[in-house]
């Protein structure tokens, strides 16, 4: 007899249908064939799946039995299918309702004892599920709460094996979870949440984040250690606007098809604020892997990608950054896949002015020497310079300044401002052919030469400030995003004076002055 399940395979952070094709009662030696092009992972699902059935209180086949992952040119990986499978095996005995099965779509890791395990890429199937027209998926019941944020689409958790034949046959009732039941729409308690209150000092550099954070610009922070960047970067996140559901759901995809969501105790609605080490790997922050998967950018997608301690990076995993950072999406080709991953992350990067770090500091004195200097920031490519559109210094501060200094401005404060401000983009960029043009760093040429014009005056300033810090024409184009940015947050239809002029000031570091 012959059972069919539909189940999907994750490519990237998008799921393809899977066709289960299960077999019995083939004449011929007792064996179980699995083909389909399924990897490690896939092949040990006989022993799973037979273990789960015999504890289920349901008999294995006792005869040869031939399972196919169509279409078989798509590589299947991972456990995913012991749930379709041991359904397929059991409808192919009429041990379970098989009228019923081409409405779900099926996936599910079993343990020995029948119980269902979460698995990755659940929120893609969902999509999948949705977009084929079935009447719902079924998925384990711990990843059953990031499908539950699609609409359209019901969602049904279970726990066993057991429990999914007894709901297909109609003799047990499952109710599908509801988007509002998710555990990943409740906020992050306020006791576990930082705030940029706790940041003392450092107005310039508090008003850079905003101007940063408000128009989704890249920043590098410039300071001896101690001076308060990486506690400022961890801030950031505080102050960022809350996701939209189309957003959140982009962030999710990403993390459930990495494997994030398995391992996540707490489940909250807010942006992603991710922070690799500096010996992290290219294919760890681009993304990779035999069989493609998104890296650091990627996880960093709609939030925070910060890189402390920016020249200690290998010269070859920061130039890897260039082409996302300009596009906001990465293309990953392997022998098994080629992927396409969106990576539209805010980058914030933080380093020392020299490798003993205490350049230009008040109290301490710099044992570098200048061709020491030049070595350590020239690691520092030019054209990954032209890329971070807003440069700051963020001085050391004294402990009398410290002890001395009024408590600032709430996260909560903040994001007002920048949320304002990101309203107004969204205004500005709702009839946009590019839905990427979520806010003024994401801007094409054509929009810029819309949005960001400027009178003649201020073209012969900009002119000259480009002549003087041997700007490139790419740093033009972002200091005129940054101008519109600050204008936005005065809430001026024009870009004045003051907003190009404070722009300017932001490519400090540029070229000739930086090295």
């Amino acid at each position: 007899m012959l059972g069919i399940t539909h189940s999907a395979a994750l490519m990237g952070v998008h799921a393809q249908p899977v066709q289960v094709e299960v077999n019995t009662g083939e004449v011929g030696e007792l064996k179980f064939v699995l083909v389909g092009l399924p990897d490690s992972a896939v092949k040990e699902s006989q022993d799973r799946v037979f273990s789960a059935l015999a504890n289920s209180g349901y008999r294995a086949p006792g005869t040869r039995t031939t399972i196919n992952l169509a279409p078989g040119d798509l590589r299947k990986e991972g456990p995913a299918y012991d749930l379709p499978i041991a359904i397929g095996i059991l409808a192919s005995m009429e041990k379970c309702e098989e009228a019923l099965l081409d409405q779900y779509l099926i996936a599910g890791e079993l343990s020995l004892s029948g119980r269902t395990r979460p698995i990755k890429g659940c929120l893609a199937m969902a999509l999948l599920a949705r977009d084929s027209g079935k009447r719902g998926i079924i998925v384990p019941e711990e990843s059953a709460h990031e499908a539950a944020l699609v609409e359209g689409i019901k969602v049904y958790p279970v726990n066993s094996l057991d429990q999914t034949v007894r709901f297909l046959n109609g003799e047990h009732i499952i109710a599908p979870l509801r988007s509002e039941q998710s555990s990943y729409i409740q906020k992050p308690p306020q006791s576990q949440q930082l705030d940029f209150a706790e940041v003392k000092g450092q107005h310039a550099v508090r008003r850079a984040v905003e101007i940063a954070v408000s128009g989704g610009h890249n920043m590098l922070m410039l300071g001896s250690p101690g001076s308060g960047k990486s506690m400022i970067a961890k801030r950031i996140p505080t102050i960022m606007p809350e996701p939209e559901l189309e957003e959140f759901l982009e962030i999710l995809s990403i993390q459930s098809a990495a494997g994030s969501t398995l391992r996540q105790e707490h489940r909250y609605y807010q942006r992603p604020f991710r922070s690799p080490h500096h010996t992290i790997s290219d294919v760890g922050l681009l993304g990779g892997g035999t069989i493609p998967g998104p890296g650091e950018i990627s996880l960093a997608h709609n939030g925070v990608l910060f890189l402390d301690e920016l020249p200690e990076f290998k010269r070859s995993t920061l130039e890897v950054l260039r082409q996302p950072l300009e596009d906001g999406t990465v293309t990953i080709s392997r022998s098994a896949a080629k992927i396409t991953l969106p990576c539209s992350m805010m980058l914030v990067a933080a380093m020392n002015p020299c490798p003993c770090g205490y350049t230009g500091d008040p109290s301490r004195e710099c044992r570098c020497t200048v061709p020491q200097i030049q070595r350590y920031r020239s690691r520092i490519s030019g054209p990954l310079l032209d890329r971070i559109d807003i440069h700051i210094e963020a001085p050391a501060l004294s402990i009398s300044d410290l002890r001395n200094a009024a408590p600032g401005e709430s996260s909560e404060t903040i994001r007002a401002r920048c949320a304002q401000a990101r309203q107004t983009q969204a205004a500005r960029f709702r009839n946009e052919r590019e839905p990427s043009h979520r806010c003024n760093a994401r801007m094409s040429h054509a929009a810029i030469r819309e949005h960001c014009q400027i009178n003649q005056e201020q073209g012969r300033l900009l002119q000259q400030a480009m002549e003087q810090l041997s700007l490139s024409a790419r740093a033009y184009d972002r200091i005129l995003k940054v101008a519109r940015t600050i204008a936005d947050l005065a809430q001026s239809e024009k870009i004045e004076t003051p907003h190009l002029l404070e722009a300017i000031q932001y490519r400090s570091l540029d070229r000739d002055t930086f090295y």
